[in-house]
């Protein structure tokens, strides 16, 4: 795959793939999320990025939200731990339309009052909702017990007193303090050339002032290793295990993601899915995840199961780990974990939608973006001595926290 880069003077970056398509897509990435937020900002990044569509100096927010729809397009947006992003999907003639608009909101918002207010009521009852959903609550309160004195242990939803006390002025403090523009990726898929799109970058975001990034993120304490049971009166228990893992600088976390993925993957014969559901049917949701972020990462395996099943399970899922701890893959093993994890990779960048969001999101992060060819090296050159050591290092019991829903 080729891509196109170019920084403009204002440290803003912009990524560009050309390919003949009806369709586009365009996204802005901002480096800032939940963990940098103040102890008063709980929940502030996400604030915004709902309240960015309200209104900007020369659009309402009824006008904001039609620009896309009246020519069949689309606008959305999301809030992570460490990133913000607007994007936008649409047909190629409206490029422009759709890089103008993403620049409007993202720069030019002025978060009207009234609006402020209603959008609080929608978060908080988002919050709610949220609440009744143990199956994803629980993996913000594990990481809360990973993280207990960070921002980044927070969930990203804030709370509701948080939300309350927030105005204007917090907003624009926020966003100054955080949106640093050579922290700013603005990533696109279309038809256009490269020129045609610098020259339009150069319009719309090349007079938005410099904003660099000085101080670093805050440094993480980890807390040690513990188990925790909640009472939470739902009809089936919930479990995660698990614990702090590598950053997503770290040289061996491309092996931490082919462990995951052989673990609890999406593929239904990951070993956690046979052994829990198809060997004994004692769990239906099953899975591993690992999210690395800036200065660590968190690894965990979650299962819902009926309470009696629960102390099984675990049994069950510690059995897993240590085999993979203390047993090295053999050839045949290997090389089949190693072709799926390709195989989902290139099937995954068929996705031009996620294909736009990664390449946006890698050359934030590392200012690069690597080819499949050489992902496929990296994922060929692990050993199994390797994944082993990684085990070892990231699976150990010693090491790892336990939440319950019980």
């Amino acid at each position: 795959m080729i891509f196109n880069t170019h920084t403009l003077n204002n440290g803003i970056r912009i990524i560009h793939k050309q390919e003949s398509s009806e369709v586009g897509y365009c996204g802005m990435i901002i480096n800032a999320g939940s963990r940098d937020e103040k102890e008063n900002e709980h929940g502030m990044a996400h604030f915004i990025e709902h309240v960015v569509f309200k209104g900007t100096k020369k659009r309402k927010a009824f006008h904001v939200l039609s620009r896309m729809e009246d020519v069949g397009g689309e606008l959305n947006a999301y809030t992570t731990k460490e990133e913000t992003c607007i994007y936008a999907t649409f047909l190629k003639e409206d490029y422009e339309r759709s890089m103008e608009l993403i620049s409007d909101i993202t720069f030019h918002s002025i978060f009207p009052e009234k609006e402020l207010i209603k959008e609080k009521e929608v978060i908080i009852d988002e919050i709610n909702s949220y609440k009744d959903s143990p199956a994803e609550l629980i993996f913000d309160d594990f990481e809360e017990l990973l993280y207990p004195n960070h921002p980044i242990g927070r969930n990203i939803l804030g709370t509701p007193e948080a939300l309350k006390s927030f105005n204007r002025e917090n907003i624009f403090d926020f966003i100054s303090n955080n949106y640093h523009t050579d922290q700013i990726v603005f990533c696109s898929i279309s038809h256009h050339d490269f020129k045609r799109v610098i020259k339009l970058a150069e319009k719309y975001f090349g007079d938005i002032p410099e904003n660099r990034r000085i101080v670093k993120r805050k440094p993480i304490e980890v807390s040690k290793p513990t188990i925790i049971k909640a009472d939470k009166d739902t009809y089936q228990s919930h479990v995660i295990i698990g614990g702090t893992a590598y950053d997503y600088n770290h040289p061996n976390r491309l092996g931490l993601h082919l462990l995951n993925n052989l673990l609890g993957g999406p593929g239904m014969n990951s070993r956690l899915n046979m052994s829990l559901r198809e060997k004994r049917g004692i769990a239906y949701n099953i899975e591993s995840n690992y999210t690395p972020f800036y200065g660590t990462g968190v690894f965990s395996v979650y299962f819902g199961t009926d309470q009696k099943n629960v102390e099984k399970s675990i049994k069950v899922v510690h059995k897993e780990l240590d085999l993979l701890r203390n047993q090295k893959l053999g050839q045949m093993q290997l090389h089949k974990a190693k072709r799926q994890l390709k195989g989902q990779i290139a099937i995954s960048s068929e996705n031009k939608e996620s294909l736009m969001l990664n390449i946006g999101k890698s050359f934030l992060l590392y200012n690069k973006v690597d080819s499949l060819e050489y992902v496929y090296k990296k994922i060929d050159s692990l050993s199994a001595s390797d994944l082993m050591d990684i085990a070892n290092e990231c699976f150990n019991p010693d090491h790892l926290s336990q939440l319950i829903y019980l």
